[in-house]
Parts: structure tokens; sequence; C-alpha cells
């Protein structure tokens, strides 16, 4: 009888892939193979390396030791385009879209469809976009720009682009962040019928819930170095957990019981047309109130009017019993509102510049001497928020783009926090954070509220809202239809209000 043909080597492996920038060792030692047919997920804290690792598959990086193989074949990747060639694509945690480009121009750029007098055939261009769009079940006309898109409906486009390039590996970096539930079960879909078709899937995510219930092992990272790769079956939350953080996380919602004070916020009547209308809340010393509810509820739309972004129609917004002028962020910075916004590296950060020079710039003025900014005035109250936010960072004068996510959104509340603000309003706080960082971010907003500070807290994840808020508003097309003590708060209650069966309270 014939020996079994041995089985065929993976798309695509590492094997002792190493890669250090300047001291900072970001990458020791690893090793991962990617089969086909498979969803492999891949989990650790911020930090832990996965960034770096993922940059090493796209070929964004190139390993100082070790190497890469495809098929077997050891394999370099000099720059994206090597990569993309062998099968390998990326889907990117944060969206990177040209905003002045139609969609269908963004998803194939560089491969657009020519005609035969070698001119861009946009119809061919579109109606390729838009068989994409269908097969993801979503609807987002081809030849739209790109600007103004919602986070959500950016990734949907970057899923996209992947999936134009029909590629044997598909990285997946933390690419359900920002959809709701209905986007996310449509894109478990895809990414099992990718699975399903021989694809090797790398998904990479902080929600548990959908490691589990979408992959079929999962590889753990810590401090830039493979801890284990189990089959899903043989783990538990709570063993994931020890092995990212090399600790137990005992209290990943650290609520601090605070005394509720005078109202600080008050809003009433807030409306614009076709966004929100007649949002009416009060916030007090002493208090987290979260804003639930489903994306495109109109949440962050309202927390952006409050904080002057953003125009209103009607309506009124008071810090303090002092009226704020509508469309003046600098009014309401005067008036101690600070907003922490959910795209951190579009709207909360300047990428190219140092960690410092980010955490000081709503501080300026008050570091400076005779309109000359003071260095070392600039470094020390960087590293005193640094310290008590417990910033990991090879120096405070490094590119804030070199930061994992969790430590660039550690800067970002350093930024405003530094302001001594009344009133904090933080939209997604731990979006795409691993459950160490998120464990810490949480206690830092408890602390807050603890000490006094009105808290608004924007959050799509349910378990946050629930192990946070003193409060619960939740929203559908744009109004609040429920208003929920702590005490009555339930995903029951929430998820009821959050798709219009509730009645205001």
């Amino acid at each position: 009888m014939d020996a079994a043909p041995p089985p065929a080597p993976p798309p695509l492996s590492l094997v002792g892939v190493a890669k250090s920038f300047g001291t900072v060792a970001a990458l020791r030692d690893v090793s991962l193979d990617l089969r086909a047919g498979e969803i492999h997920a891949l989990c650790g804290e911020n930090g832990a390396g996965k960034s770096t690792l993922v940059k090493t598959i796209a070929g964004v990086h190139r390993p100082d030791a070790g190497r890469v193989e495809v098929d077997g074949r050891p394999a370099v990747f000099t720059r994206p385009a090597d990569a993309q060639r062998a099968g390998v694509a990326v889907i990117y945690q944060e969206p990177t879209l040209f905003p002045d480009l139609s969609v269908a121009e963004n998803i194939f750029m560089g491969r657009q469809p020519l005609t035969r007098g070698r001119r861009i055939d946009r119809a061919a261009m579109h109606a390729a976009a838009a068989a994409l769009f269908a097969r993801l079940g979503v609807r987002i006309a081809p030849d739209r720009p790109a600007r103004g898109l919602s986070i959500a409906d950016q990734q949907l486009v970057e899923i996209a682009k992947a999936m134009s390039l029909d590629a044997r590996v598909l990285v997946m970096d933390e690419p359900t962040a920002a959809l709701s539930g209905v986007e996310v079960e449509r894109l478990f879909a895809v990414a099992r019928s990718l699975r399903d078709g021989g694809a090797a899937v790398l998904f990479i995510s902080h929600r548990f819930d959908e490691v589990f219930a979408l992959c079929d092992r999962v590889t753990v990272m810590r401090d830039g170095a493979h801890v284990s790769t189990d089959p899903v079956a043989d783990l538990t939350v709570d063993a994931v957990v020890r092995r990212m953080v090399g600790r137990d996380v005992a209290a990943l919602f650290p609520k601090q019981d605070a005394e509720r004070g005078g109202a600080v916020l008050e809003v009433a009547g807030l409306s614009r047309s076709g966004v929100f209308s007649d949002i009416t809340f009060t916030v007090h010393a002493g208090e987290i109130v979260a804003l639930a509810g489903l994306v495109g509820a109109g949440r962050s739309e309202v927390v952006r009017a409050v904080f002057g972004v953003d125009r209103y129609d009607s309506g009124s917004v008071r810090v303090a019993g002092r009226a704020l002028r509508a469309g003046r962020p600098a009014a309401a910075m005067a008036a101690g509102v600070a907003l922490v916004p959910e795209d951190r590296r579009q709207q909360g950060l300047v990428m190219e510049l140092s960690v410092e020079r980010n955490a000081t710039l709503t501080r300026r003025w008050a570091l400076s001497r005779f309109g000359l900014l003071r260095r070392r005035a600039e470094e020390r109250a960087t590293r005193e928020w640094a310290d008590r936010l417990r910033l990991k960072a090879g120096g405070l004068g490094d590119a804030v783009s070199t930061l994992s996510g969790g430590n660039q959104q550690k800067v970002v509340l350093a930024k405003w926090l530094a302001t001594g603000p009344r009133v904090l309003i933080v939209d997604e706080p731990t979006r795409g954070i691993d459950v160490g960082t998120k464990a810490e971010v949480h206690r830092l907003l408890s602390e807050l509220a603890a000490g006094g500070m009105a808290v608004v807290m924007v959050s799509s994840e349910l378990p946050e809202v629930l192990g946070m808020a003193d409060r619960v508003l939740v929203m559908h097309e744009g109004r609040i239809t429920a208003e929920l003590p702590r005490s009555e708060a339930t995903e029951e209650t929430v998820m009821y209000a959050a798709t219009g069966q509730g009645a205001a309270a």
C-alpha cells in the first residue's frame, strides 16, 4: 500500500524572525505558520509585536534575522508589492485611504482596468467595485469620494481592496473594531468563505468572543516573543489572557464608587438636521455617563457638536451653568471640556511629531516663555503623564507613529488630561487596544470620576458600557431612546433600546 503523500507546506511561514528598532526588540525569534483552509488568531497586548509581525508579512519591514517562507521556500519581501505578488493581502487596523479619490479608485489603486487605448476603464472599475460590495452585502457607491466615509465604511473599503487581490493569505488586523454587529457577522461570513476556498487567514483581535467564534488556532505573543500556539478548542478566555499579560487581570472594569456632585455639563434640545434630534442630558461631577447604540446611531456626532467641532441647528450646551458658543472648540476648551476622538490617528495625533510634542499640543502657551517653547518644561510635563499612564515608548522624542495603538491612545489622553478638564469626553476609548491596556484606561477613567470629573464615554462595547457607566443613554437613529441607571442597564435593555424598541425613560 502506497504511503500517504506528505502534507503541502503552508502558504506562508515565519521562521525564527527577529526585528529591532534601535534598542527596542519588536520581534524575538518568532516562528509562525499560516495554513491553507484555516483562520488563525493572533493575540497579545499592544506592544507585544503583532503590528511588526504583520508589517513583516506585508513586506513593509525586512527581518533582521530569520526568514519568511512561501510554500516552504525562502522568500524575500523588499516592499509590499513583493508580498502582494506572493498572494498576501493585509487589512490594517487603521484605514489608509486616499481621501480625494473615489472608493473604486482606492480599491484598484495601481491596478485599474484599462481600455484598448490604455486609458482607465472607469465603467469596468466601478462594476468590479460594486461586485465586491455586493459580495460583502453592503451598499457603498463606487464613485463616491473616500473623504467623509465613517470608520466602518473605510474599513469595508479596505476589506474590498484585499478581496480584489484574490489573495492566498489574508491578514485582518482588528477589522471589526469599528463595525456593528450585523457588519461583523457579514465579515465573518466572508472570512469563512475565504477559508473554505483554501485561503489562509490571520485574524488579529482583542475581542475574545470573536476569536473563539471564528478561529481554528490561536497564537499568543508577549514582549515580542512567541508564547504559545494551540487549537481554539483547547483554550479558555482566562488561559489566553494569562498568556498575553503574564498575570491574571483581576478587574477589567475597576469601577470606583464616587459621590455625585452638581451638574457640570447640560445639553438641552440639541438638534442637527438629518443627524440627531432633541438630544437632552445632564452629566454631574463624579459621574460616568455612557452613550451607547449601534454604529450610525449618531453618538460621535453628538459629542463632536457638544465640543464644537461640528455645528448644530438648535439647542444649547452649558458647562458649570455657562452657555458655550456653538461651533467653537476653543470656547469648549476654555470652559474645561476635553474631547478624545474616535479616530486617534487622523483627529487626535500628529503622527510625524514626537510623543512629547503631541502630549503638549494643548499646553503650548503654558509651557512657553516669551513665545518660545521651553524644551525642558515640555519634557517634564510629558514625563509626568507618561508615568501616570504607564506609557511604553522607546523615548519621548520618538515619533508617535512608532508606538502601539494602545500607547498612542495614552498619548491622546495625556494631551487632554494635562489641561485639567472639568468634563472629559472619550469616544471609543479602548477601540483596538489590548485587554491589559483596557484595564489601565478603565482604571484611569474611574479615578478621574472619583476625583470629581464629569466623564462622557461613547462606546460600542457593551461590557465596557455596563462595567463603567453610572448611567447609560442609548441612541437609535439620532435620538435618545432610553436612559438607564447602572442598576437597570443590562445587555438586553440596552440592545432593546439600541434597535429602536425602547421608550425614553
